[in-house]
């Protein structure tokens, strides 16, 4: 009897966690948008211009699909991340520029956002990483009390955020509501003005006192060695070490995902890396041979593998979709003097493409885009479909199972079988902003970048800008680097494109 019983119970046992099992590999899968800071389309040696080896980035790509022709929204971070959550052109509404570090919330807290949908259908939801969207309300943030409205009043259930930028204060980590390791008795100053303690040494006054110096700006509060944008006094235990921040990341992800791991969740994981300043940590420091760049793209590999491992040990990858992507493209002198220029070597982190961040030619927001949903995505597919990066909300609520609700999420389409390579249809059109709000409009294989009397180059970061007093058409399929505009010779589809993109703007 006793036997009889002991077999029944472990028939039992058995019958649960096969039920569980099954529930959960044909339920909703997890979903990781890996978003990472200024990745050009070829500093990944999946895409077959990289000089350095990114194999964890690959093994993604190996595994899933990988897009050629998947573009972010915009070539600066604020906007594009503004459209990614929302599911609308940052264009269409104004403050939406790259914000300073003090910015106010810049989505509406009326805005049902990417998360705040994936949570109506079932999600818990979490960011962590860098944010850039502005905190608080119309006064700024209380960098010593409640630091709200921020993500936790726009859908997301949990959030540990690096600010703004690495590159501008506050220099400290925000976790849900508060400061990290804040004292009281030592409050934090911020201002984008005028410095708050006229004494306390910068990095234009004191470069004596500086780690890594910059080129241009990034000469105000000296953190850890490296002055920044912005002014900033109190909050010393607050305080971050820049070596450490994907270490921090990558553990405050791990935490997430294994206290997750019995019901469907949304990890909008957006690194610090390859933003500026590019200090990596020791373990990486020197192992590229091209300098800080290089050494925080390994790093940034090396992240990557890191959350492919909790999920494979949580049980979790086969039914996880990782997206792999960036909020634009590549730049090589951003502020600061870290030889990234002298050491590029045979490294083309734009690819075939011209321009870079900031920049209405291709490489501002063609960027690398990568699909792993083991469960459901065939491996080492490549998709050339047109996709943007806005599409990720509309296709994303039909995996939930939610319908999109109306006047929300207006510009993002329901691309769900391009993601999931069933299909290589292109969008129909595609929308690109550039840093001084040109307009680029995408239709098949052509380009239409609108007249702007913005600079030609951006001399700080030595990048083609593509502004131009005149109308720009390139046919991408025979000229992928923008080297000849067709505008003169087909001016009807030039007027055609002109009143397309008129229209979109005012729909």
């Amino acid at each position: 009897m006793y036997k009889r019983g002991c077999r029944f119970l472990l028939f039992a046992i058995t019958l649960i966690i096969s039920t569980n099992l099954h529930s959960q590999n044909n339920g909703k899968p997890n979903i990781i948008l890996i978003y990472t800071d200024d990745l050009g389309y070829g500093d990944v040696s999946a895409y077959g211009t990289a000089a350095i080896k990114t194999p964890n980035i690959d093994r993604l790509a190996k595994n899933g699909v990988r897009f050629t022709n998947a573009h972010a929204t915009s070539a600066t971070c604020t906007p594009s991340r503004f459209s990614l959550l929302t599911g609308k052109y940052a264009w269409r509404k104004q403050g939406t520029g790259i914000a300073p570090g003090d910015a106010s919330l810049i989505i509406p807290l009326t805005t049902t956002t990417l998360p705040g949908m994936l949570q109506k259908g079932g999600y818990h939801t979490a960011v962590i990483g860098k944010w850039h969207l502005g905190l608080g309300d119309a006064k700024g943030a209380d960098w010593n009390g409640k630091i709200a409205p921020g993500p936790l009043e726009i859908g997301f259930n949990y959030s540990f955020l690096i600010p703004a930028t690495g590159d501008r204060v506050p220099c400290v980590f925000v976790e849900n509501h508060q400061v990290v390791n804040l004292d009281k008795n030592d409050p934090i100053k911020v201002s984008y003005k005028e410095p708050i303690d006229p004494s306390a040494p910068t990095g234009k006054k004191n470069p004596a006192l500086l780690k890594l110096h910059p080129s241009h700006g990034h000469d105000m509060t000296i953190v850890n060695g490296i002055s920044r944008i912005g002014y900033m006094t109190g909050g010393n235990a607050a305080l971050w070490k820049d070596e450490d921040f994907a270490d921090i990341l990558v553990q405050k992800a791990t935490t997430y995902i294994t206290q997750q791991k019995s019901k469907p969740f949304f990890l909008y994981f957006s690194t610090h890396d390859i933003h500026v300043p590019r200090i990596a940590n020791e373990r990486f420091v020197g192992k590229s041979g091209m300098g800080a760049r290089g050494d925080v793209l390994l790093q940034l590999d090396w992240t990557v593998g890191q959350i492919e491992a909790v999920l494979k040990k949580n049980g979790l990858l086969e039914n996880t979709m990782i997206i792999f992507t960036s909020d634009n493209g590549q730049v090589i002198d951003d502020g600061y003097k870290d030889e990234a220029v002298e050491k590029l070597g045979k490294h083309q982190p734009n690819g075939i493409f011209r321009g870079g961040k900031y920049s209405a030619f291709e490489a501002g927001t063609r960027v690398p885009f990568i699909v792993s949903w083991p469960a459901k995505v065939k491996p080492g597919k490549v998709n050339d479909a047109l996709f943007s990066q806005i599409d990720l909300y509309a296709s994303l609520a039909q995996v939930a199972g939610v319908t999109k609700e109306e006047g929300q999420a207006q510009d993002s389409k329901n691309a769900l079988s391009s993601l999931m390579n069933q299909s290589t249809k292109s969008r129909e059109f595609l929308v690109e902003q550039s840093l001084n709000s040109t307009l680029s409009l995408l239709v098949g294989n052509w380009k239409y970048i609108e007249p702007s009397k913005g600079p030609k180059i951006n001399k700080d970061t030595n990048t083609e800008l593509g502004n131009s007093l005149e109308p720009q058409l390139y046919n991408l399929a025979d000229d992928p680097g923008e080297t000849k505009n067709l505008a003169s010779v087909y001016p009807e589809r030039v007027n055609e494109m002109k009143a397309q993109l008129d229209k979109i703007k005012q729909n």
